[in-house]
């Protein structure tokens, strides 16, 4: 007779699951809730202190860890002398596997967790016997997810035995199972003793959808999210309407929401390759979303939106009136929903827009992975500097706080020109910081007199700081620190243009 160890923590199918394998001939042997919860149906079980001839001790901690268990799982059937050592100890062969191990992840979700409760979820036995399961899959079938329980019943009534192929497949899965458990412990106790950039860097994701193609039609993609993604995500998103998301979109989306969450009162964003080419604030959201639009009308179409505030009908009935990919934002209104899912494919995501804490970012190179805390710095007025003899008005500090707070999220070389409402040029990604000003500047064309600049790195010469005073521009914010800053201030202060230092970097590759 064949034997089957099943010990799970979700017990979804478990019951049904252990009742077909004891239809198909399986003595089932198990341990403590789960062998209740079998035995309350009417599975007859073998408890595990039954095959070790051990008590289950140590507060459980120890129960499966026994030559009893491990010997029946790793021997090779296919090697007399481990058939000759099995039968000398009186050891029975084990030929299915279906365990999951504690919740460790749901644990350390908990508000407030302590780390005595996370530790006491780190699952021993459930690995070990996973591990040990796999490694002899040429013999031992092994399950770790209930969402695999029918294919291997199918397959054992259809042969008595399920298929090499299926075993190998099962096999692989446990170790990125048990690879991504592990992944998930040493990143909480990794964060819990304070480093930051341990030795070794294991990072696990779960596969949420296989998009149809990533940056272009030739390019395979799929999209993982994070166990322990936060809520004001792209991976928590919901979608309410329209096609499946490509790569595209969800990098654009992810841009969107970023920039939108830097705003405090109603704001709208405006994105294309994952660029802002529209930032607008307002007293209402549909106040903002027209600013955002009106900054730049052209470069809008078939682009995404992000808002921070509920999408009321006033705001839906402008987008409506426009292509666009996707609309995201903590919620629609009733009347804002019904018209715009009139529209066949935009996509609509739910998501709630917070700034929140700050986290790692990963960027992939050729052979390497690239990790640094994320650009969220949160600069205080107080401490910026004037470097020129005029100084700003209040107005003028206003807006030029609103366009840094937009430049940021700009692609280097970066320089954007608006007001305290939105922005109205802007330029990014060129070789060169006088390249950039030229494109928002004449993006803002007439609007930039009067507007201020913003400029993510310091001025190398004074050239754009001539060309924004020729434009119009009064007021200037950079960063400062160029060998050279002294002839920007100059061009400034021979224009009457006001210059605030801010002492920080926001570089954007």
């Amino acid at each position: 007779m064949k034997r089957a160890l099943i010990s799970v923590s979700d017990k979804t199918g478990v019951v049904e699951f252990a009742k077909e394998l004891e239809g198909l001939g399986f003595e089932i042997i198990s341990t403590g809730g789960t062998k209740q919860a079998l035995s309350d149906a009417g599975v007859k079980v073998i408890g595990i202190e039954e095959v070790t001839a051990f008590p289950e001790m140590l507060d459980g901690r120890v129960k499966t860890l026994h030559p009893m268990i491990h010997g029946g799982l790793l021997y090779r059937r296919d090697l007399t002398e481990h058939q000759e050592q099995i039968e000398d100890h009186g050891i029975k062969p084990i030929d299915l596997v279906c365990v999951n191990l504690y919740p460790f992840q749901e644990t350390i979700e908990k508000p407030g967790v302590m780390l005595a409760d996370a530790i006491e979820n780190i699952d021993i036995g459930g690995p070990s016997m996973l591990r040990s399961a796999a490694k002899n899959y040429a013999a031992v079938t092994v399950a770790v997810d209930a969402a695999d329980y029918a294919g291997i019943l199918a397959e054992l009534r259809e042969n008595g035995e399920t298929k090499f192929a299926t075993r190998e497949k099962l096999a692989a899965k446990v170790f990125r199972h048990t690879a991504a458990y592990d992944a998930l412990i040493g990143g909480y106790l990794t964060e819990v003793s304070g480093e930051v950039f341990p030795e070794k860097l294991t990072l696990t994701y779960n596969l949420d959808e296989t998009l149809r193609y990533g940056e272009n039609p030739h390019q395979d993609a799929a999209f993982y999210t994070e166990p322990l993604a936060v809520k004001s995500s792209i991976a928590k998103a919901r979608q309410l309407h329209g096609k499946e998301l490509s790569y595209n979109n969800i990098r654009d989306a992810d841009a969107a929401l970023k920039i939108a969450a830097e705003f405090d009162g109603a704001a709208a964003v405006a994105v294309k390759h994952m660029n802002p080419c529209g930032v607008g604030v307002g007293a209402s959201i549909d106040e903002a979303f027209k600013r955002a639009f009106e900054a730049d009308e052209t470069s809008i179409f078939g682009g995404i939106i992000a808002l921070n505030r509920e999408v009321n009908l006033e705001a839906a009935e402008m987008m409506s009136q426009i292509f666009l990919e996707i609309i995201l934002a903590p919620s629609f209104s009733k009347e804002a929903f019904d018209l715009l899912s009139k529209k066949k494919n935009i996509r609509l995501l739910e998501v709630p827009i917070e700034r929140g804490a700050a986290y790692l970012e990963t960027t992939s190179v050729k052979g390497g992975l690239l990790l640094q805390d994320s650009d969220m710095a949160a600069e205080d007025p107080a401490l910026f500097e004037v470097m020129t003899e005029r100084k700003p008005t209040d107005e003028e500090l206003a807006a030029m706080l609103f366009q840094w707070k937009v430049v940021k999220h700009v692609k280097s070389n970066a320089i954007v020109v608006g007001n305290e409402k939105q922005t109205l040029g802007i330029g990014a990604g060129q070789m060169n910081r006088v390249g950039s000003a030229l494109i928002a500047l004449d993006q803002a064309g007439e609007a930039a007199k009067g507007a201020v600049m913003a400029s993510d790195a310091f001025f190398p010469m004074d050239d754009t700081v001539s060309l924004a005073a020729e434009r119009g521009i009064t007021a200037i914010i950079q960063p400062g620190g160029s060998i050279k800053d002294a002839d920007s201030v100059a061009a400034a202060n021979k224009h009457g243009i006001a210059m605030i230092k801010t002492n920080i970097r926001h570089f954007k590759h």
